[in-house]
């Protein structure tokens, strides 16, 4: 199922990830690093099927790459030092404010 929202919507795995890894009694932080361990590799393989169909435009992806970059690191040593309620509540607000972009557009 994560594999399938990341090649359907370029991301969104995790909203998968997450919580299935918090229901195998694993802690929060661990899950969501451990969703993106998973979503890095299934996001080589979306960019491999998509490379190979023509459908990838390296262009203007490298424009955002960096940016991508410094937030991956801002979002490790934030993930260190914040609780895990709050945690649980920025991702529950993150995953809310992406449903309703999804159902103005």
């Amino acid at each position: 199922l994560c594999g399938l929202l990341n090649g359907l919507f370029g991301s969104g795995g995790g909203v998968v990830a997450v919580p299935l890894l918090e229901s195998s009694n694993l802690e929060p932080k661990k899950s969501h690093a451990t969703s993106v361990a998973l979503i890095f590799l299934l996001s080589i393989a979306t960019t491999l099927s998509y490379l190979l169909g023509d459908k990838l435009d390296f262009g203007l992806s490298w424009q955002y790459i960096p940016y991508g970059i410094i937030g991956a690191v801002i979002g490790a040593v934030l993930l260190k030092k914040i609780p895990n309620s709050l945690l649980r509540r920025i991702f529950g607000g993150v995953m809310l404010f992406a449903a309703f972009r999804i159902m103005m557009k």
